[in-house]
């Protein structure tokens, strides 16, 4: 069964969560254990229902500005010299957010138990990522948990607004292409049969593509419905498959290989693996875990792949920069160039931080000029679409005015 409780803490503090347990009086035994003063005890009624708990499971969740948000007001607390569990009982407070409430109603039993920040968060790893609750766990053991908080709300940030903008600059063709499918079924279904009607009635000879337009817009005509769901099932079904596991290595390699997006996946890869690591590094974690905690980062599996083998190179005594030499194709020479003199020079984390900073300046330019490069291969794409159709219906109209003069 499922209990509500407020209790006291020896401290003085009030406070409240829920616990599973058989009866009242476990629960009041576990809080006493615990070093608290239970002040009441009421069990949770289930009620099947309950719509808005229900609907609360599906949509509720904790997005990457709530976690912003959560990480400053924490560190900001913390340095203003309030406890951890007083941090958490406000921020609680304050949140509107019920998944993230029943989060940091876990945190404050945990810290209240004595267990620490980083193994609470470590209960939640659909939210808080490896990367999040290993500097969590480093900013403990340094002692400067504020600090390392705060370099985590900035990570998130940066990470968050590069990834806005990557895919801010993917909206525009998407938009543009999702019309162009939608007018062009229309024509088909509503144009096009009132165009073969007429090429019928004169009994004219029709080219190939002619007919191939004809039959799909009859097609489309009769089964408009089914045409739209036989698309959409499609995508979906192509989404599907392409996030499929035995397919991500082949659809990596295609990503990296890309015209225009190829160079941008380096750069963007390339920006988080530096980030990553050096945030890691001036938190304290060490340069392997630092790199295993990365390979969860970063998404395609040849970069996974370089960052497993440096791990390997490294537990034997290889610098670090061998692997990215060694992947010339994946990591751009500065970063090779920049990660050996931060080896030499003992100041590996700065340098890393220098070629982030580097890089998703880059990606940044790229995409506020992606909108210009996408602009003239849609119009290609368009007009190639466009005039194929033009052609296939016109032609048959200059057969029909050749017989007739």
């Amino acid at each position: 069964m499922l209990f509500s409780y407020k209790a006291k803490t020896n401290s003085g503090e009030i406070m409240e969560g829920t616990m599973e347990a058989p009866d009242r009086f476990s629960v009041m035994h576990d809080l006493k254990g615990k070093g608290s003063t239970p002040l009441f005890i009421t069990e949770e009624k289930k009620n099947s229902l309950d719509l808005s708990s229900i609907f609360g499971k599906f949509f509720s969740r904790v997005k990457i500005n709530d976690q912003i948000l959560f990480t400053k007001n924490l560190a900001g607390m913390l340095r203003a010299g309030l406890s951890l569990f007083r941090a958490l009982s406000v921020l609680k407070k304050q949140t509107k957010n019920a998944s993230l409430g029943n989060i940091l109603n876990s945190l404050s039993n945990e810290i209240n138990a004595g267990g620490t920040l980083s193994s609470g968060l470590a209960k939640f790893p659909k939210v808080f990522s490896k990367l999040f609750v290993s500097m969590t766990r480093a900013g403990e053991e340094s002692g400067d948990l504020a600090g390392a908080l705060k370099e985590i709300g900035a990570n998130l940030e940066k990470s968050n607004a590069l990834s806005r903008k990557v895919k801010g600059a993917l909206i525009y063709p998407g938009v543009i292409l999702s019309a162009m499918v939608l007018i062009g079924v229309l024509m088909f279904a509503f144009v096009v049969p009132t165009l073969a009607n007429t090429f019928k009635e004169l009994g004219v000879e029709l080219p190939t593509s002619t007919k191939f337009i004809i039959a799909l817009g009859n097609f489309f005509s009769q089964y408009l419905v089914l045409s739209f769901v036989l698309i959409i099932g499609s995508i979906v079904g192509l989404l599907m498959l392409l996030r499929a596991p035995f397919m991500k290595k082949y659809v990596d390699f295609v990503v990296i290989k890309l015209p225009i997006f190829g160079k941008m996946s380096i750069e963007l890869n390339t920006a988080r693996t530096a980030r990553t690591i050096s945030s890691l590094l001036f938190s304290g974690v060490s340069i392997t875990r630092s790199i295993e905690i990365t390979k969860d980062v970063v998404q395609n599996f040849y970069y996974k792949k370089v960052l497993d083998e440096a791990e390997k190179e490294i537990e034997k005594g290889a610098p670090f920069s061998k692997a990215f030499e060694e992947n010339l194709n994946l990591y751009p020479v500065m970063m090779t160039e920049m990660v050996e003199v931060g080896e030499e020079t003992g100041k590996l984390s700065d340098m890393l931080l220098q070629i982030a900073d580097f890089y998703e300046g880059e990606i940044e330019n790229k995409t506020k000029n992606l909108s210009t490069i996408i602009e003239p291969l849609l119009m290609i794409v368009i007009g190639a679409a466009v005039g194929f159709f033009a052609i296939s219906m016109i032609s048959p109209l200059y057969s029909i005015l050749n017989n007739i003069n």
